[in-house]
């Protein structure tokens, strides 16, 4: 195999990109065909992967590999494993700040978040680890400002927020929050945070133009709020309702819910292509990718793939603005 960075980037073919779905349970990537919502082939993985993120060139779909302590890279034309990295500890979640020189992980089973410097030179190492940070307790899911200066991070299990200096590595507060803070979505301004309660039925609106930051709105949604996706339009923004079985848009300038979606069988992770009319879903209970149609608001078709699907991304997706 070449080393990272080296392989031959051919131009995209005709067509649509492969969708790819995070099997947690069964290590393993289902690619799954666009054209046809047909599942083409399953890449294994490291034990648990949850979460996926784009390298900051573009030549590369992270996974973190929670058990395994690893982060595959797949090229996310082609859907081949470019090489596996090993000694990332305990990678659920994962982010890359707009600069392109930090990683960013959350350690959600040992309770700390890692901040790397991104080295691509070092095709051996590209990840240097500059400073570990205690989170307790289990760091959940992360954000990054647009400036690059602050990670913002919720802490499940300890009802908290915390945001971390990049600059100095070092914790500027903890607040705390709702019951079981899981996703974190930030507004393109880098004014507003709205966090989903998975413990209860409600989004939390937070201020970041004080420290630290305080809370503005609590917004209800639907039982085990979750994960957020934007609608790309700068002006909605998507949640799952974990235990409800819906999916909430939200106007975020208004702050209230516009629409309720179907979210079926333990609605998590979502993607929007690029059409902006089609989400995807990650249908945890059922092991399926459900497909919606966000105007007409029905699911259109599921596709089986692996055991508590998570992680769910393709190249073809709308704007996340």
């Amino acid at each position: 195999m070449a080393p990272w960075g080296a392989e031959a980037q051919a131009a995209p073919p005709p067509g649509l990109h492969p969708i790819f779905v995070l099997n947690s349970l069964d290590a393993t990537i289902s690619v799954i065909d666009q054209a046809t919502f047909t599942e083409r082939k399953r890449i294994p993985t490291g034990k648990e992967p949850h979460h996926l993120y784009l390298t900051p060139d573009e030549k590369s779909l992270l996974v973190a590999n929670a058990l395994s302590n690893s982060l595959t890279f797949v090229d996310p034309v082609t859907a081949e494993v470019q090489r596996t990295l090993t000694g990332i500890v305990d990678p659920y979640q994962l982010r890359f700040s707009p600069d392109m020189k930090w990683f960013v992980t959350a350690a959600n089973r040992l309770d700390h978040i890692d901040l790397y410097r991104w080295e691509p030179a070092d095709t051996a190492q590209p990840l240097k680890l500059a400073k570990r940070i205690a989170a307790p307790k289990t760091p959940s899911h992360l954000t990054i400002d647009s400036k690059s200066t602050v990670v913002y991070s919720s802490l499940q299990d300890s009802d908290e927020l915390i945001a971390i200096d990049l600059a100095t590595q070092a914790v500027r507060w903890k607040v705390k929050t709702g019951k079981m803070p899981a996703d974190v979505y930030l507004t393109p301004d880098d004014k507003r945070l709205f966090v989903g309660l998975t413990g209860d039925k409600v989004v939390e609106i937070y201020d970041l133009t004080v420290s630290p930051a305080r809370l503005l709105q609590r917004l209800p949604t639907g039982d085990g709020a979750h994960a957020f996706r934007s609608r790309g339009d700068g002006k909605h923004l998507f949640v799952s309702n974990r235990v409800a079985n819906t999916i909430s848009m939200i106007d975020t300038q208004a702050v209230r819910v516009v629409a309720e979606l179907p979210g079926p069988s333990g609605p998590d992770c979502m993607e929007l292509l690029a059409d902006g009319k089609t989400l995807l879903l990650s249908s945890r209970w059922a092991g399926k990718m459900s497909v919606i149609d966000v105007e007409a608001r029905k699911v259109l078709r599921q596709v089986s793939v692996g055991r508590s699907p998570h992680g769910i991304w393709t190249l073809n997706h709308a704007s996340r603005i």
